[in-house]
Parts: structure tokens; sequence; C-alpha cells
């Protein structure tokens, strides 16, 4: 199986300390893949690094064969990929439709505000993809409402929803399942998988850890910043590494 994403010697240093220390690992196409770690791992800043949110000090991250270190959020979400976020990036003051239609319109490059409006050559493209998404997450029926107004489980898939809004060929989730009760979780888990089995390409960051070792095909392991393990769960849940660093400490 090829990779659509590879990292090679990826670091990231803030001051003295490194956040992230020389991680090599790949993603294939297809492939549902989970990320964990201990409080302070580097989980985040990792994702961050992938994104473009973060340059790093060193090293490199190709995407579909192509380098993409140094370029832009922007530029890299344009390539094909998306992510949400561990902290709730929605426009609480839009209403959850307009909230999908800037994922769709990221997707094409338009300006939010003439595609927003109706002004835009895409609308009728824009509107379709939002409708799309909205009844792909089960919002189609609050599409007037307010953002802000949503729960806070339906918060999180309006995030969902704008980020597949983009076609990604690789949707990034961090921690969607902060915050959910036991049958939030399980749906939530049923709907991940369901997006992969569609063939989508999915990272996923997680600290709950029965939603990670249920549904990834694979798991990266950080501690201090450094990779300390790269296998299927049933592999990773008996290393000892693993389970000195993590699973016998706090989680994230």
């Amino acid at each position: 199986m090829t990779a659509i994403l590879e990292l090679d010697g990826l670091t990231r240093a803030f001051g003295g300390l490194k956040a992230v220390d020389n991680v090599t690992t790949r993603v294939d196409h297809g492939e549902l893949f989970g990320l964990i770690g201990p409080n302070g791992a580097g989980k985040t800043t990792l994702f961050n690094l992938i994104s473009g949110f973060t340059p790093p000090s060193s090293g490199e991250v190709r995407f579909k064969g192509e380098k993409i270190t140094g370029l832009s959020a922007h530029q890299i979400a344009h390539k094909g990929m998306s992510r949400t976020f561990q902290n709730l990036r929605v426009f609480p003051n839009m209403t959850v439709f307009d909230n999908i239609s800037v994922g769709a319109l990221g997707m094409l490059g338009v300006g939010p505000f003439s595609s927003l409006f109706g002004r835009s050559s895409h609308a009728k493209e824009i509107s379709e993809r939002s409708w799309e998404m909205l009844e792909k997450v089960g919002l189609a029926d609050h599409a007037d409402d307010l953002a802000a107004n949503l729960s806070y489980g339906k918060r999180k898939y309006l995030e969902i929803a704008r980020a597949l809004a983009m076609k990604p060929d690789l949707l990034i989730l961090d921690e969607p399942a902060a915050g959910m009760n036991d049958s939030e979780t399980t749906e939530l888990a049923r709907f991940i998988t369901g997006l992969n089995k569609e063939g989508l390409t999915i990272m996923l960051v997680e600290h709950d850890m029965g939603l990670v070792m249920g549904i990834c095909e694979r798991l990266v392991v950080l501690a201090s910043g450094r990779k300390i393990a790269d296998d299927v769960p049933a592999v990773v849940r008996q290393d000892p590494g693993v389970l000195a660093a993590y699973l016998g400490g706090d989680e994230e």
C-alpha cells in the first residue's frame, strides 16, 4: 500500500525543549491511523507541523508524494488535507449552514464573503456540498440555527462536517471525543469508521483509549516528543515502554 503522508525526522524545538523530536512514520492510503501519548507528549504539536500551523525546526513532511514542509496551512488544505481542532473553532454567530459553507468554499479557493452572500459563480456547488455534509452528520434540521445554539456534541459534528466539506484526501481529527459521554463516543466511533470504510484516510489523536484501540488499524505512541511505538493496537497495548509512559500514567 502506498503512503499518503510521510514524516521524516520531523522535529520542533521551542527554545531548548524539543516538543517533537525526530519523528519518522507514514500513513497509508485508506488507513485509520491513531496517535496517542501522555500529557505533553507532543501530539497536537505534531498535528500542527503536519497541517502547516507550525513550521518544523528540521525534518520533512510529504503529502501524496509531494514535499509540503514550509507551506502555509491554507496551501496544505487546498492540496487535500483538512483537520479539526482540540478546542472547537466554529463560528458561533454564523448559521450551521454557513459554517459548513466556509469549508466548501475553501475547497474551491473562493473568498468567503462573496460566496456566503451569493455572489460567487460557485454558489450552487458550495450550497450542494454544504447540504450534503449537513445530512451526512445529521444536522440538516439545524441548518438555519446559529452554531452557538447547538449542543457541545453537535458542534463537534459541525466542525467535522466543515472539514469534510473541503473534500479531503486526509482528514485529521484532534480529540473529537473530548467532552462526550459513553453513548456519544460509541456513535462517534461508528461515524468515523463509516467515513474510513468509504475510502477516506483518517489520522486520529484521542485521549479515549477505548475509542483509539477499538477503531484504529495502527498506532504511533509519542512520549516527550519522541516516537516510542509504531504498530497495531494489540502489539502497542502490550508494549512495556507504552505501559510505562502512557497507559499507566495520566491521559491527555
